[in-house]
């Protein structure tokens, strides 16, 4: 799969501002708190998975 193909499969699962920046960058300046528990766990699940699927390119 190219990082192409990557970026369309998580364009579904991340917001759409996450896709247009630096993901690495997203995780480092995220404020931990600033959302509800249940989505801050799932939102940098998504995050963290969709580095490894890029550097990966699966």
């Amino acid at each position: 799969m190219s990082g192409h193909d990557v970026l369309e499969d998580l364009a579904g699962e991340l917001p759409d501002e996450d896709l247009e920046e630096n993901l690495v960058e997203s995780l480092d300046l995220y404020e931990m708190g600033s959302k509800p528990r249940c989505e801050e766990v799932e939102y940098l699940e998504l995050v963290e998975d969709a580095i490894e699927r890029l550097a990966w390119g699966r």
